[in-house]
């Protein structure tokens, strides 16, 4: 078996793994800056109905907490998915060498 496509096909799962990770970090941080944002609003602006805003901000980020955790856990189970798929390289590689 080529050793550079075992590496590669590590590396390329490996890359995959925090480019997920990363996606979710984003959804986090999202979240976060719209439940700042909620917060925020009632206590600066002093608006009419600005409680009313305060809760969909606030809404708006848990929904997208909640969507960036059911993407993360979707996608992580696809990345093991496709791993079964590609095979346990390691093994073979290290028969070879």
């Amino acid at each position: 078996m080529n050793k550079d496509l075992i590496l590669r096909e590590r590396l390329a799962i490996q890359r995959t793994i925090m480019a997920n990770q990363s996606t979710f970090l984003a959804f986090l941080r999202t979240a976060m800056y719209f439940a700042v944002a909620g917060i925020s609003i009632d206590q600066l602006l002093k608006l009419p109905g600005g409680h009313v805003i305060e809760h969909l901000f606030l809404a708006i980020s848990a929904v997208v907490l909640v969507v960036g955790i059911v993407n993360y856990v979707v996608q992580n189970k696809k990345i093991k998915a496709s791993e079964k798929h590609i095979g346990d390289y390691q093994f073979d590689y290290e028969k070879e060498v």
